[in-house]
This record gives C-alpha cells, structure tokens and sequence, in this order.
C-alpha cells in the first residue's frame, strides 16, 4: 500500500521588491520619495493525491509597508494615493475536485474580475484594483467545468479587511455573492465574464449600502519566434445606494519577454471615490461616519517599466532590476465638494520607481481554485 507522505507534493515559493519611488505632487502639493519593501510574499501549493489541493499565500506588508506604499491614484481600506498593505493571510484555500467539479473554502480570493496585480508585469497596482478584484475574504467557491466553459460560483463576507491581522468577520459570511463565466476557446486566450453583490464593504458591522460589481475581460498569453507576449484587456463597473453612485474603469495591459528583459505597457481609465480626509492627507476615515462619498475623481494612467534578469544569482534564485514610471491625468466629475486641484494643486501626477526583485520558485496563479485552477490560460507573471 503506498503511504499517504507519498502522495503528497508541495512546492514552495518567495519574492520581494525594494524599491524606491518618487511622486509630484501628493496630496497638499509637494514631492515625496520613499524607499520600501513591497509585495514580500511566501506562496505554498500542496496536493494530496489527486483530490485536493491547498493554496496557501503568506504576504508581510504588514510588516514592510504599514502605511502603504506610494501609488498614483491608489485607493482602498482607507487609504488614498497609497496602495495598502494586504492581510498576512493572503490566501489560505482548501480545494476538493473530482472529474469535472470542485468545491474550495477558506480565506482567498473570491470568482469575480482579473488576476491579483501583484502576479500581473507591472509592479504598480492599478487604480481599479477594488473595481476589479475581490479578495482576502471567507468564502466558499463551487467550480464547473464542461469542455472549454469554466462556471463558478461563491458565497463571502462582505466586509473588507481595515488592518493587515484582521479576520473576516464570519458573522457575516454569505451575505455577498459571486459568480464568473470564464470560455477558453484555445489554450492561450481567455475569456471573462463576473458579477458580484457586496454588501457594505467598507462599513465592517454591515449598515452601510452594497456594491453591485461586474466585469468582463480577454486575456492572452503565449509564446511566440520573437518572445513571450501577454495582454490583457478588462471593463469594470461598480454602483452603489442603488445605483446613485457608479464607477467605471477600464483598463489594456501588454508585455513582451525574451531572454531575462520583459518590457511592459499599462493603460487605464478609472473613476475613483473620493471622501473626507484625515489630517494624514494619505488616510480617510474608516468605517464611514455617514458612509458619504463626496466626490468623484478620473484618473486616465499611462504606465510604462521594464524588468531585467541579473545573471549572477544561483539558481533557483532570480534578481531583476525594474525601471517603472507612470503619468496620470486626473479630472473631476461632476461637483463634488472635493476637487482634484485643491488636493494636489495641479492636474497632472507622475511617479518614478527604480527597484530590485528578488524570488525563487513557481508562483501559482492566486485567485484560482479547484478546477478553475488548472483550466485556464498560462499564468502571465514575471
């Protein structure tokens, strides 16, 4: 009889970025530039058998960026123009999937919109990372595959998370859901359609109005004579108080890789909330004292870097120096009692980032469970 050990395999793997940034202006006019360590992550990926599976992202910004990071037109969890740090239990799901079937529970990402920026080329998440995604949540996740159809469909808490340590507040598990039809009509084109209703996500005890989200996107990624290409092209829309406030975003990603360089191209449109400041002009308040958005802002984000492999690290260690910049144009709409030029003084921000990533290992591609793990287009990556 073979023993259970020898039926399980794991793999194992890490990265971090140091990197330094520049931005003019940050909110109340000015330049700032910092040095910090992002995106420093451990990934586990277990089977046992061929059964289940266990998923597991472990992510320390907790530690490295406990005020965020400097990020042209971030927002999220009370943070503006910062991109917050994540939950140490990034991800941590369980996985059972027989033939064409699964079931996957635990704390993770949730069957609605495009992959975790943090495994996309550019190292800046987008502005519609809170349009796009949903993630860090208790959920549950039932998975359909049928020839090249892919269904999911989940059920979560509603609540985001405030600090890195927090839990899910799993008194409120299953008042949100999720569902995601992905067609994949050759293996290196994918095809997205979501939907998903939030209830109060911003408001942790749940008295604040839901979010209605959907998303549709093409992604595609392949090797050709000239290199490895990658693109990915999304539309996202989220409205809330029924519809009173509405958001849209959309976004076009490329990349072309060959022999250590990877050049890359990113540009979006977003519509972002703006509310009342604390007197750190990075912060808002959270929860919302009268879950009130009084304004909305559109940042039109061109993002352009590169990455290059240092041949010097012993393998399976990788070092790449990165060269990111971006330049946003950011426009009011509507009459919101916040504008945009008296939050930076002009209308136009740009970034320069120059940074050194290091990792080891095979990154699975975070956000995809049981069946959808293994039915969908080549991971684009690093």
């Amino acid at each position: 009889m073979t023993s259970l050990a020898l039926q399980i395999a794991s793999t194992l793997s890490a990265q971090g970025v140091v990197a330094a940034t520049h931005v003019d202006p940050i909110p109340g006019t000015g330049t700032l530039t910092e040095v910090r360590i992002v995106q420093p992550v451990v990934m586990l990926h277990s089977t046992l058998g061929t059964h289940f599976t266990l998923r597991a992202t472990l992510d320390l910004e907790g530690l490295t960026i406990p005020d965020g990071v400097l990020t042209v037109g971030a927002w999220g969890e009370g943070f503006n123009d910062r991109r917050h740090p994540h939950t140490y239990a990034h991800e941590i799901m369980v996985s059972a999937a027989a033939r064409n079937v699964s079931l996957s529970a635990g704390k993770g990402f949730v069957p609605f919109g495009s992959d975790d920026p943090m495994s996309r080329p550019p190292r800046a998440y987008p502005a519609n990372h809170h349009w796009s995604q949903i993630l860090e949540r208790a959920v549950v996740i039932a998975g359909v595959r049928a020839g090249p159809l892919l269904l999911e469909g989940s059920l979560f808490n509603g609540d985001e998370p405030e600090r890195p340590a927090q839990w899910p507040l799993l008194s409120r598990f299953g008042d949100s859901w999720a569902g995601r039809v992905t067609v994949i009509p050759r293996p290196w084109l994918e095809l997205e359609g979501s939907h998903a209703s939030v209830k109060s996500p911003e408001h942790r005890p749940g008295f604040a109005t839901t979010q209605e989200k959907s998303h549709i996107s093409a992604r595609s990624e392949r090797d050709l004579k000239v290199g490895r290409v990658y693109a990915l092209v999304e539309w996202a829309r989220t409205t809330e108080a029924g519809g009173f406030f509405a958001f849209n975003s959309v976004l076009a990603e490329a990349a072309w890789a060959l022999r250590g360089f990877q050049g890359y191209y990113r540009l979006e449109r977003t519509d972002r909330p703006e509310e009342e400041r604390t007197l750190d002009p990075f912060r808002s308040q959270r929860p919302h004292i009268e879950n009130s958005i009084l304004g909305t802002t559109r940042w039109t984000i061109h993002t352009a870097g590169s990455r290059m492999g240092l041949g010097f690290a012993p393998a399976p260690v990788r070092v790449e120096v990165i060269v990111e910049g971006s330049y946003a144009a950011v426009a009011d709409v509507g009459q919101g009692v916040i504008q945009s030029i008296g939050l930076y003084g002009k209308d136009r921000v740009w970034s320069l980032t120059v940074g050194l990533r290091v990792s080891a290992g095979s990154e699975h591609r975070m956000g995809r469970y049981g069946v959808a793990a293994t039915e969908t287009a080549g991971h684009a990556g690093h």
